[in-house]
């Protein structure tokens, strides 16, 4: 936006007359305070009515025998097109809006009753199919599931097209009204409020989905009448000064759509970023089929429900300590440490092909699962936004993030529908029914796969352009090539922590070979010969070779460790020491949930199982080893010094 509120800070001899203030606005404490509760209350509501319709409509499409394919197009492809036509519009109007309401009210409170309504009628579908039928004869020649369907994508897609006014505008409402000096705190309570109205909703509300949908969205839609009206009451929005830059040509109709295009989709460096982040974006579209595999994998939704609930809890607590780490280690490079290792979690879905267990036994293996991947989980949710600020020029920051946005709109316009035809092609071969949601994560692991490979090459080409030290954002518009921006200090590699992190891979390894002879030996006991066999021949060798493969790699960083304080030249780089250390305690923890695999499977008689688990955690070990050993190739020239800050 070309006219961000102007900030300053008054303070009066007693503190307790403190006010702060974001352009013509002016608060004391308790109308901060005030104001906080009016957008997070807001929040709450709008999370809640997002929650809602993603969870419940697959659930009611499949009911009515919709089409994989069709699902996908009406949960995805049409929210996606409307997000490329509407969210534009409706921030450049709102950018030059003047009223007395301000420029974001308006529109979220004019456009709150059609939403509201929307919603409501999702939950009504199937009355309103009847009600139709009954008194418009024509419609009798259609099936009345293909009539509700028709009336469900007709009511989503007017659900979705009011609230691209509200989601357009809803947080740039928060740009408008705080003092920017509380934005960062506003948005940590803001993920965190978030957060809770999802894990209520999921633990209390999300098993009766089937039951009582039209409840639920009636609720919601209730709820969120009430508490976006709310915001809007209490919330006052400034004066703004008066649009400047209209009389510019070069900014105005074709012009300055050439201009856009000019300046962010000239240099390599932002088409990689837009392409990653879309292609991990299109990764995530099969996540509209992933409550069909949870009850395949014979899940209850109260089971479901209560699962997501706790691990958004968990979340919570994880967010907090992980975003004081993000800035330390540079976004960028957790974005792509993270990612790496994400790949390992998704590829072990492998298993769930070949295995299947009692719904209890499933329910707290992925609970635990889900609990030890937390804090990696909140470190890959809390970079985006801090990734953007960091490597796009602050100059044109919204400029880019809408350009980010319509790439990525562009790329998942169809990949609802394509998923749903993966899944469906799934079914035609395997020819056994739901079974084919098994593979969702062939989906998400290809796509995922090569997100992350271009994430790896903008890490590469960041170095290239300054890395830590000396980054600055390309600038095709600038004389000099790129935009000056304040360099925000990262913490080098610390030696005692890479010391604890190769403890922790050194123990993962160990605990893989002699864990596996109290098993066999449980095997024994069990009379489970089968699965004894193949862990003695098969296993307890691959075991054996991950662990040389880690301790030589282990060997190789600690001798470039003794280089670097002898200030010799490096063989390598070393891999960064927290995230080191953070996948080292989610993998180490990893191997409990792997000795409670081989015992359940067992017990159960299900020995050819607990073999296919024994060779899943082998797989993660070598992969583990290949992932460190790709870092230290990354950083090599990098980050090469041992206990400095690197800028």
């Amino acid at each position: 936006m070309g006219e961000l509120p102007h900030v300053t800070d008054s303070t009066k001899s007693d503190s307790s007359n403190k006010t702060y203030h974001c352009g013509t606005l002016t608060y004391a404490k308790i109308g901060l305070v005030g104001l906080f509760a009016s957008l997070l209350w807001g929040d709450f509501c709008f999370t809640l009515m997002e929650t809602v319709v993603p969870s419940i409509l697959p659930l009611k499409l499949k009911a009515l025998g919709c089409s994989n394919w069709m699902m996908g197009f009406i949960l995805s492809t049409v929210p996606s097109v409307l997000s490329i036509t509407v969210c534009p519009y409706v921030s450049f109007r709102s950018d030059r809006y003047r009223s007395k309401w301000g420029r974001r009210i308006p529109f979220i409170a004019c456009t709150m009753p059609f939403l509201c309504i929307s919603l409501a009628m999702l939950g009504w579908s199937s009355e309103i199919q009847i009600f139709l039928q009954a008194y418009f004869p024509v419609l009798n020649s259609y099936a009345p599931s293909t009539v509700a369907i028709g009336l469900i994508a007709f009511f989503m897609a007017m659900f979705q097209f009011y609230n691209m006014f509200v989601s357009s505008l809803f947080f740039s409402l928060f740009n408008d009204v705080i003092p920017p000096q509380f934005i960062g705190r506003f948005i940590g309570l803001l993920r965190v409020v978030s957060a809770v109205a999802a894990t209520l909703y999921n633990y209390f509300i999300f098993q009766f989905a089937e039951s009582h949908m039209r409840e639920i969205f009636l609720g919601a839609a209730v709820i969120y009448f009430i508490g976006l009206g709310m915001m809007c009451f209490m919330v006052k929005e400034g004066e703004y000064p008066p649009i400047g830059c209209e009389t510019d040509k070069d900014n105005r109709g074709l012009k300055g759509i050439r201009t856009f295009f000019k300046e962010c989709f000239t240099h390599k460096f932002y088409w990689l970023i837009f392409s990653a982040l879309a292609i991990i974006s299109i990764s995530y579209a099969i996540g509209t089929f992933e409550i069909f595999f949870r009850r395949e994998m014979n899940l209850t939704l109260d089971q479901i429900g209560k699962m997501t609930a706790i691990s958004g809890v968990a979340m919570i607590i994880a967010m907090y300590f992980g975003a004081i780490f993000i800035d330390r280690w540079h976004p960028l490079r957790v974005t792509v440490y993270i990612f790496v290792f994400s790949l390992i979690a998704i590829a072990m879905n492998w298993v769930w092909i070949f295995i299947t267990l009692p719904g209890i036994y499933y329910f707290w293996l992925c609970l635990g699962g889900n609990l030890i991947a937390t804090f990696q989980t909140a470190l890959s949710t809390a970079t985006g936004f801090p990734m953007q600020v960091r490597l796009f020029p602050q100059s044109r920051f919204a400029q880019f993030c809408s350009a980010q946005g319509v790439i990525r709109s562009f790329c998942t316009m169809g990949a609802g529908v394509i998923a749903g035809l993966f899944i469906d092609a799934i079914r035609y071969f395997c020819d056994r029914g739901d079974f084919a949601y098994r593979f969702n994560f062939v989906w998400t692991l290809f796509f995922f796969a090569v997100g992350t490979t271009l994430i790896l090459i903008i890490y590469v080409n960041w170095y290239k352009l300054g890395g830590d030290a000396n980054y600055h954002p390309p600038a095709p518009w600038s004389p000099k090539g790129m935009e000056e921006m304040p360099i925000v200090p990262t913490v080098g590699v610390q030696s005692r922590w890479l010391n604890i992190a190769l403890r922790l891979f050194d123990l993962i390894m160990l605990i893989s070979v002699l864990g596996i002879f109290p098993l066999m030996w449980w095997m024994n006991w069990q009379h489970a010969m089968k699965a004894f066999y193949w862990f003695a021949v098969l296993l307890l060798p691959l075991s054996v070779l991950a662990w040389l493969c880690w301790k030589y790699l282990e060997r190789s960083i600690r001798k470039d460790m003794e280089r670097a304080r002898n200030g010799e030249a490096l063989h390598n780089g070393f891999p960064h020491h927290g995230l080191l250390t953070a996948m080292g305690v989610k993998f180490l923890l990893a191997t409990g949930l792997w000795v409670a695999q081989i015992i359940i499977t067992v017990n159960m008689k299900m020995e050819t199982e607990a073999v296919i688990f024994g060779l899943g955690n082998i797989v993660t070990n070598f992969l583990l080893v290949g992932s460190v050993w790709l870092f230290t190739r990354i950083e090599r020239g990098h980050l090469t010094t041992l206990d400095k800050q690197l800028a």
